[in-house]
Formats: C-alpha cells, sequence, structure tokens
C-alpha cells in the first residue's frame, strides 16, 4: 500500500480529482489541504496556492492511477508522487485492499 501526492491548481480540480479517483476504486480515500507552493518552472521561480491530495492505495495500480491522474489533470506535468506505506494500522491497511479495485 502507499500514498500518492498529487497538488492541483485549485480547490474545484482538487475536488474533481479525489470524487473520480474514489468512484473510480484508484484510492480508498483523498484528503484534501490547501498548501502554498513555491518551484522552479520553465526557469522561473513562482510562489502559488493550491491543493494538495493524499491518495491512499494500493501501489499494485500506480500505473493505472497515473494515467488516469494524467487525463483529469490540468498541468502538463502535474506532481504524481508515489511512498510506500512502510507500517500501519492492519485493519486500516485491509480496508485500503478492499477499496481499492479499478475496473
Amino acid at each position: 500500500y502507499g500514498v500518492v501526492l498529487v497538488t492541483a491548481e485549485s480547490e474545484a480540480q482538487a475536488r474533481a480529482i479525489a470524487s473520480a479517483i474514489v468512484k473510480e476504486k484508484y484510492g480508498a480515500c483523498v484528503s484534501l489541504m490547501p498548501v502554498h507552493s513555491v518551484y522552479t518552472w520553465e526557469n522561473e521561480v513562482h510562489s502559488d496556492p493550491e491543493w494538495q491530495l493524499i491518495i491512499k492505495t494500493d501501489l499494485t495500480y500506480y500505473s493505472q492511477l497515473e494515467t488516469r491522474i494524467r487525463q483529469l489533470h490540468s498541468y502538463e506535468v502535474p506532481e504524481i508522487i508515489a511512498l510506500p506505506i512502510q507500517a500501519g494500522l492492519t485493519p486500516y491497511l485491509q480496508w485500503i485492499g478492499e477499496s481499492v479495485s479499478p475496473e
């Protein structure tokens, strides 16, 4: 299992991506929070408000999840970073496993 981090340009876009990911069973749960990102893009430093998605998922389906996020996302190169869950509450991890099963 793992956590996939994605940033979105607006709350509306973050909610749309989160809803699709959960509805289509790519993720068991998506937490959303406002963040402020400072980054370099096309040789310029930017400082922008964004929304952070934290997707709890089964990393067996990472490739499919990445493809779906790219279809839904407006950025040319969206942040999509997968981090493995090293340990967790067994019933919670089981719930992730039972909840993630994209077709």
